[in-house]
């Protein structure tokens, strides 16, 4: 199994024994009232953590599938050279960046979650107990609220799912915030329209700051999708029978759609190069006899159909091999 694999499945494990200490009755009224939260396009009129059931319930439906889609943005950015060896992550919760941070950088030697949620922190220490990292094991788990972040800094800044819970004015000073703690940031939304939209926003203001795009776009020009359209990818979860009960589920995996963006600060962007970056995927890949399609967002800053056929011998092959969210080959 890779490192990722691993650190999977050490959640997955941490997870059933910290929920299995919930009143299945008590945890499965949570999961509900969370499951009708997501799907009510009316404003929160209560806190969605309101107490440590519903911050369980909350962490064996959502972590397992926050985990996936920030290892999959974390192994991009890797991917690109990055060695942090500090984290910090704002609106953290449980931790599930942090389990990701882990288990994609073995470089990590430090880990700190900030949240404004005590009984969600509680639960990120018990998770951690018995992490496979040194680092990941000694996290440091602090209550802190946005606006008023502690002094701190780190390589690597991370801001996952929390957007959306910000009016525009707050997710402008989060983002700012992270930008000045943070030698890079990283920042995952929901692979939706508005989760979009408001990557968008993160992006220009990196941009508009003199940062360097990581991923997942292979240039800084304006986004060249269509009127209609946005950028998302997917991360594959592997469920536990727990989180199939939980969810309802009959399948023994789901899809993550998620949208994100990452850059690294100016002061070290010399260690980056923008030349030659790939193209990045857009869909699912159509994998036909002879020849695979893509559609792909290019360097140049346009988005279209590309075509690898057999005749591209060692290049077709690794093409067949690619998925959505890759690098074209």
């Amino acid at each position: 199994m890779s490192r990722t694999t691993d650190y999977a499945a050490a959640l997955r494990t941490a997870l059933r024994r910290a929920v299995g200490a919930v009143d299945e009755r008590e945890l499965t009224r949570a999961t509900e009232a969370l499951v009708s939260r997501y799907r009510s396009v009316a404003p929160a009129t209560a806190p969605i953590l309101a107490s440590r059931v519903h911050v369980a319930a909350y962490a064996a439906y959502r972590m397992p599938a926050t985990h996936a889609a920030l290892t999959r943005a974390l192994g991009v950015v890797a991917a690109r050279g990055l060695e942090p060896r500090s984290l910090l992550d704002l609106g953290g919760g449980t931790g599930a960046a942090a389990w990701a941070a882990a288990g994609v950088f073995d470089t990590l030697e430090t880990v700190t979650v900030l949240d404004q949620v005590e009984d969600a922190l509680a639960l990120g220490r018990e998770l951690v107990v018995d992490a496979p990292s040194a680092a990941l094991a000694g996290a440091t788990f602090r209550q802190a609220r946005a606006g008023a972040w502690p002094d701190l800094e780190a390589d690597l800044v991370t801001v996952s799912y929390v957007l959306s819970e910000l009016d525009p004015a707050q997710q402008e000073a989060l983002v700012a915030d992270a930008m000045r703690r943070g030698g890079s940031v990283v920042v995952v939304e929901p692979g939706t329209p508005d989760g979009y939209a408001r990557v968008l926003r993160v992006r220009s203001a990196l941009v508009d700051a003199g940062w360097t795009l990581l991923g997942p776009c292979p240039h800084e020009r304006d986004c060249p999708l269509a009127q209609g359209d946005w950028c998302h990818f997917a991360a594959r979860v592997n469920r536990s029978a727990e989180h199939r009960r939980l969810k309802g589920a009959e399948l023994s995996y789901e899809d993550e759609k998620f949208s994100w963006v990452a850059a690294m600060a100016p002061s070290l962007a010399e260690t980056q190069s923008a030349e030659d970056l790939p193209a990045r995927i857009l869909r699912h890949p159509l994998k036909r006899k002879g020849f695979v399609e893509f559609q792909v967002c290019r360097p140049d800053g346009t988005a279209g159909r590309e075509l690898i056929s057999k005749k591209a011998g060692e290049r077709y092959r690794s093409a067949r091999d690619a998925e959505w969210g890759d690098a074209l080959p």
